[in-house]
């Protein structure tokens, strides 16, 4: 197996990914926990182009973004648990949902919970439309990957542990219950797979830490004008 690092923060749904990953395949590894207001000298050495968790370090090799590193995981250790399908075309498609997860759902989360006023709706309304697609990928399943959790389980899994959290600390909402039916089942599932479950971080903890963040963006912003 080698040695096993992770680079994370309890804060990143980029890197929680990660550890439900190596959770999932029983992969032993060392937690190297960052503060990104002060990010360790091994962190910028092991990804010098981003600068950013999480990093997976495998026998002193770095591998950098949660996508591609969620892909090295299952691929390296892949006689157990696998995340993405063999069929070429199946594999394909994940890493398009997968995309557009981080493409335009996430991202478009990220900028409701860092703006406000007029802007922030606009962000708010664009995510809402966003889910309208995913939700249609859910119809008949119970997870993204079918009956079993897989790859796009973990990608969009933030959704089931930060949304409520930016939601709350932004003072918006996106998740409906009664638009999105089946993606809040799924949310359900997810969240009491017991390997998921065992892993999820301190909710009030977040609360207190993405209140900060956000002050720290809007006050950043603000300086700009």
């Amino acid at each position: 197996m080698g040695e096993v690092k992770l680079f994370w923060t309890w804060t990143s749904p980029y890197a929680q990914r990660i550890v439900w990953a190596l959770k999932l395949k029983g992969i032993e590894y060392e937690t190297m926990f960052e503060d990104l207001a002060n990010k360790s000298r091994l962190l910028l050495e092991y990804n010098p182009v981003h600068k950013k968790v999480p990093v997976l370090l495998h026998d002193g090799a770095p591998i950098c973004e949660s996508l591609v590193i969620l892909e090295y995981v299952d691929d390296k250790w892949n006689t157990t648990a696998r995340l993405l399908p063999d069929d070429p075309l199946a594999r394909a498609t994940t890493r398009f949902w997968a995309k557009f997860c981080d493409d335009q759902v996430l991202a478009s989360v990220f900028k409701a919970f860092v703006t406000q006023g007029v802007e922030q709706e606009k962000a708010t309304a664009y995510t809402i439309e966003k889910l309208d697609i995913v939700e249609k990928q859910l119809t008949g399943d119970k997870f993204f990957s079918g009956e079993t959790i897989g790859f796009l389980d973990l990608v969009f899994g933030w959704i089931a542990v930060y949304l409520e959290v930016v939601e709350e600390t932004s003072g918006i909402k996106i998740l409906d219950k009664e638009r999105f039916p089946l993606i809040s089942a799924w949310k359900e599932r997810f969240s009491h797979v017991p390997v998921i479950e065992e892993t999820l971080p301190d909710r009030e903890t977040l609360i207190s830490k993405y209140q900060r963040m956000r002050s720290y963006f809007l006050s950043k912003a603000s300086a700009k004008k």
